[in-house]
């Protein structure tokens, strides 16, 4: 269903994940019923996706989720383009600020799955209406007129651009031509590799984030944090900080000192000066020797294995990983004593907002969110930490203030990635897996932090993307392995700040039960391929399995110390395979140097921007597996910095890429976190067959 909004241009709106029916202001128009554009909507555009054709001859979608770099704006704007025939150079997708109902959830890799249909039909309607108009105007049939390049154009030649017609376009209400979506064979915006719309906008610094926001007053602040997580001020002497040239205020906040200045460069230097005298966090006889001990006694018992079965088993543990999105989080906030106004990324805009409104006393109605776009997520910004942070600086110093997290702060007080345990055990007989068992153990989150951010497992959970402590299906349903089972279960460290890190659960998850596989094939004497191709369930998985092996020269010869890797995954209605190639004649410097990915997710609106997806899901495999990781040392976190955080520079990223998107016409599925679990269990595939290892510590430089 899409609905027609009162207005003086062509402005059309669909719903997206709420019923239709639900639309406030709705009236039933029976006469427009049959274009399927049956109400007229004089309400907000809550709950919608809204299309505007404007005089200017600009097509204008705001978007009820978040751009951090995925390149969800130019999906969008190419689904428009497609069925609008517009130049995808006269589309704009501005972000939405927050609203008061529907759904503006950014994550679970669903954002392109979720908007194709609405934002298709919402094109293929204003298309009708735009060529009925042209048609009123010239007085001729609308079955004789064309569209291309945002205008209709008659069979003489004459042209009309969109914008011309919007407002005649705006009282159509029975389109004299179809208004449904375009089949897939007719695409040619769809489908076609190309360059994102913001992309000359992100090399010459055009493109606007939340540190480039300028409100009147607003000044820089930063905060000065504990050394140890949860740690609490015991004194404080603020004189000699208040008495430096710039400094505008000194707060106390629940997690720190704040320091509001004329620059940063103020507030840093008024920040250093401060004289605080710290109480050490809960966790401050706690490292991470004791971490993984305990995380080891948490996992649930395997259970007997089969009568008469051969097993193979495995324990794996993970460290802790930090989201580190190189934009380091800002907020600007203006909070007075009857309304607030911040402006930062978030992928969960509905909830900071609300959230925000609770903690410094103001009913939602009365807070303003902007939404930014992001540099980099990875998760972290479902979490609005630093922008609840924000806020109450700005109601405490009674002034606009634009906070900044420093890449210290989030590294050692942000959320990140919890360490896991895992322990596996694959029964099998007569040269076949009859039993496969898979329990796990995490820290639980219990970070006092997060209780106003209704938590960033709850977030993920509304995605369907984590598992709470109890029965663990096992992810390894991949494989006919017989029967499957598994538990998980959890460990509280009070302090830790926990958050739902790209592929949540299954970046660990399948990552083990890949190299589980490996493990299970070189017990059977079986190539590690060649075994999954005979045992995997899908026909789709095993078709990127084979092109990945196929491209990348699985079997091929390699010089004594380098290996290859194999892994496959499924999830988010898509499915990728990876083959990895890793040079470890160095097993303490290891370097990946070829990487090959296959992937069917349906139908790939933009075979480039996923390629990018793929490309960046490698180097988290790479990170992960090879060298990022966080290390506890007696309540605080040893790493503050790229010095010491090791994600994967340009020298540690493959010399050779190459990823192959398999055709397919069905519906779009994810593809945003699609490649990590197979990344990473290609990498440590490939580590252990060039060193003749089992790795079971990742990263392996822990």
């Amino acid at each position: 269903m899409v609905y027609s909004l009162a207005a003086t241009t062509l402005t059309v709106a669909a719903p997206i994940g709420c019923d239709t029916s639900s639309a406030e202001g709705a009236e039933s128009s029976t006469a427009d019923a049959s274009a399927r554009s049956g109400v007229v909507v004089t309400g907000d555009d809550d709950e919608m996706l809204v299309l505007e054709v404007t005089a200017a001859n600009r097509v204008v979608v705001r978007l009820p989720r978040v751009e951090v770099g995925q390149g969800v704006t130019t999906a969008v704007a190419m689904m428009i383009a497609e069925e609008l025939d517009a130049r995808l150079a006269d589309v704009d997708i501005p972000l939405a600020d927050a609203r008061t109902k529907g759904s503006q959830y950014t994550g679970g890799s669903n954002s392109v799955s979720s908007l194709y249909g609405p934002a298709r039909a919402l094109a293929a309607t204003a298309r009708a209406r735009l060529v009925t108009a042209a048609a009123r105007r010239w007085r001729l049939p609308a079955r004789t007129l064309r569209t291309r390049n945002t205008m209709v154009v008659a069979p003489d030649g004459r042209t009309a651009t969109y914008g011309s017609l919007t407002a005649v376009a705006a009282q159509v209400t029975r389109p004299a031509v179809s208004s449904r979506p375009k089949p897939a064979s007719r695409h040619k915006v769809i489908g076609k590799p190309t360059t994102r719309i913001d992309a000359r906008d992100l090399v010459t610094g055009k493109a606007q984030y939340a540190g480039d926001v300028r409100v009147p007053g607003a000044k820089p602040t930063v905060v000065a944090r504990p050394p140890t997580l949860g740690g609490k001020i015991r004194t404080l002497d603020d004189r000699a900080a208040r008495a430096m040239p710039g400094v505008r205020a000194v707060v106390r906040v629940a997690g720190g000192v704040a320091v509001v200045a004329d620059t940063f460069h103020h507030a840093f230097e008024a920040r250093d000066a401060l004289r605080i005298t710290w109480a050490p966090g809960p966790l401050a006889a706690l490292s991470d020797t004791a971490i993984r001990s305990r995380l080891r006694a948490a996992v649930p018992p395997l259970g007997t294995a089969p009568s008469g079965s051969t097993q193979v088993t495995g324990e794996f543990e993970f460290a802790f990983v930090s989201h580190a999105p190189m934009e380091v989080l800002t907020t600007v906030a203006d909070v007075r004593a009857d309304r607030a106004e911040l402006w930062f990324s978030t992928q969960t805009p509905m909830d900071a907002r609300d959230s925000i409104a609770s903690a410094v006393g103001l009913p939602p109605s009365k807070v303003k969110v902007h939404v930014m776009r992001g540099g980099g997520s990875f998760g972290r910004r479902l979490n609005y930490d630093f922008a609840l942070e924000a806020a109450l600086v700005s109601k405490a110093a009674r002034r606009p203030v634009k906070l900044m997290w420093s890449r210290s702060d989030d590294l050692r007080h942000g959320q990140m990635r919890p360490a896991t345990h895992h322990r596996i055990r694959a029964s099998h007989a007569g040269g076949r897996v009859v039993a496969f068992v898979h329990s796990t153990a995490s820290v639980s989150e219990s970070y006092e932090g997060l209780a106003a951010n209704g938590g960033a497992r709850a977030m993920a959970a509304r995605a369907g993307r984590v598992r709470e402590a109890g029965p663990l299906p096992s992810d390894s349903g991949l494989y006919n392995f017989g029967q499957l089972s598994g538990d998980s279960g959890g460990i509280e460290l009070a302090a830790i700040p926990l958050g739902a890190w790209r592929s949540v659960d299954s970046g660990t998850t399948r990552t083990v039960e890949e190299i589980m596989v490996d493990e299970i094939a070189r017990g059977l004497g079986k190539d590690p391929v060649a075994f999954r191709r005979t045992t995997l369930r899908s026909k789709a998985v095993r078709a990127v399995l084979d092109k990945a092996a196929s491209a990348g020269s699985w079997g091929r010869a390699l010089p004594a110390g380098h290996g290859q890797g194999m892994a496959v995954h499924e999830e988010y209605g898509s499915c990728v395979a990876c083959l990895i190639e890793i040079d470890a004649t160095d097993p303490k410097n290891p370097r990946v140097t070829r990487a090959v990915m296959a992937a069917d997710v349906g139908t790939a609106v933009n075979p480039r921007g996923l390629e990018a997806q793929l490309m960046g899901t490698t180097i988290d495999g790479i990170s992960t597996i090879l060298r990022a990781g966080l290390h506890i040392d007696r309540g605080a976190v040893r790493e503050g910095s790229f010095a010491d955080f090791h994600y994967a520079r340009q020298r540690h990223a493959p010399l050779h890429f190459e990823a192959h998107i398999m055709p397919s016409k069905g519906e779009p599925g994810g593809a945003g976190e699609l490649g990590v679990p197979a990344a990473a269990g290609a990498v440590a595939n490939a580590y252990a067959r060039a060193t003749g290892t089992k790795p079971r510590r990742f990263p392996l430089t822990f």
